[in-house]
């Protein structure tokens, strides 16, 4: 299991393992004294001993190669933005299933709906519900039933103020 800390944060712990072994302690007291193990302060060491100070660098972690380039992930952006009309759908509504079939027919790259919600949230989106409101629905009209009649149907309600 990894430990917890950023990659520099680990870096400057191996760089301190070896300060530590130059200062003449062992292997069992340097990892001891850096909450390791001590086949990890030996690795450390070998890793110094073969390549110096760039042994015990930072690395990205590995994991697996995206299926969709920076480049692509720009020009989805760019299609969401667009709006669902423009992507030959018939409401101004994204769904998962949506996104994920305009990945796959822009990119040819087809994504389980997580990883559709997972490339969403990277790209700055979030989920967000469609208000449930009449489209005729005015205002005004509402904002004068609510300070002139609703009052009076407050006072004469049974249990009422």
């Amino acid at each position: 299991m990894r430990p917890k800390g950023t990659a520099q944060q680990l870096e400057r712990r191996r760089r301190r393992a070896i300060q530590l072994l130059k200062e003449g302690r062992s292997l069992s007291a340097v990892a001891r004294a850096l909450s390791a193990s001590v086949s990890s302060v030996w690795r450390w060491r070998n890793a110094y001993q073969a390549q110096g100070w760039e042994g015990l660098r930072a690395r990205p972690s590995p994991g697996r190669v995206p299926r969709l380039s920076p480049a692509q992930g720009r020009r989805l952006l760019k299609t969401l933005l667009k709006g669902p009309r423009a992507a030959g759908y018939g409401t101004e509504l994204w769904t998962l299933r949506r996104v994920a079939d305009v990945i796959e027919w822009d990119f040819g790259v087809r994504y389980d709906l997580s990883a559709v919600w997972r490339i969403l949230r990277r790209l700055g989106w979030s989920c967000q519900k469609p208000q449930r409101r009449a489209r005729e629905r005015d205002e005004e009209a509402i904002r004068r039933w609510r300070r002139r009649k609703w009052p009076d149907i407050k006072k004469r309600t049974p249990g009422g103020p």
